[in-house]
């Protein structure tokens, strides 16, 4: 039985128990983006306040989660960079206003 409850279609074993470390695996990945999205929306509240030395902590923390997901498979490298990226872009813009 899948989280959702559907019933697995699987009969092999072995497709059963990919079933089951997908779904493991899946949840993981989902913690970790939920809750990078929680670090990044308090990012945007701290720039939004201009409130800069929070943003600034909250920046640090947000690149740190972001190379963290790289290293577990869950974002690119690349995707994660651009990301870093805009976010420094968007902290610089608040400041110069």
């Amino acid at each position: 039985m899948r989280e959702s409850g559907v019933k697995d279609m699987a009969n092999i074993k072995s497709a059963k128990k990919r079933i089951s470390v997908i779904e493991t695996k899946t949840a993981a990945n989902r913690r970790v983006k939920n809750h990078l999205k929680d670090v990044l929306k308090e990012f945007d509240k701290a720039v939004a306040e201009k409130d800069f030395a929070v943003a600034e902590e909250k920046l640090a923390l947000a690149e740190k989660k972001l190379m963290q997901g790289v290293a577990k498979g869950i974002l690119h490298k690349n995707a994660a960079s651009r990301k870093v990226s805009r976010l420094t872009v968007k902290l610089n813009k608040a400041k110069a206003e």
